[in-house]
């Protein structure tokens, strides 16, 4: 797959996040699309009750053709529905395991 097709396929994913939103009143979620630099997140920040929230769920970047999770604080796993999506194993590189561990996964080490 192409560069352009994982921009697509990761704004949809986010976008399809930020739609459904925070089921807490007081939170919003917001959808952070850098395109140009390849950064993408899926922040939520609000107030519950007199506590400030402020918090990514989700951050992805693509570095060198691969799709790089540095963070995924989802429940359904987002590297399962890139897979769904039709992007290879290889494309894809759970950054929030360290170098050495990324070698006993079934994705790309880097």
């Amino acid at each position: 797959m192409a560069v352009e097709q994982y921009r697509q396929i990761i704004q949809q994913l986010i976008l399809e996040r930020a739609k459904r939103g925070s089921s807490q009143e007081g939170i919003e979620t917001q959808a952070i699309l850098d395109a140009e630099r390849d950064h993408y997140l899926l922040l939520h920040t609000g107030w519950r009750g007199n506590r400030r929230t402020h918090g990514c769920s989700l951050h992805l970047d693509i570095k060198d053709g691969k799709i790089w999770i540095q963070h995924d604080g989802t429940e359904v796993g987002i590297a399962t529905q890139l897979l769904e999506l039709g992007v290879p194993k290889e494309d894809i590189v759970l950054a929030f395991h360290s170098p050495y561990m990324r070698q006993f996964t079934e994705f790309a080490i880097n």
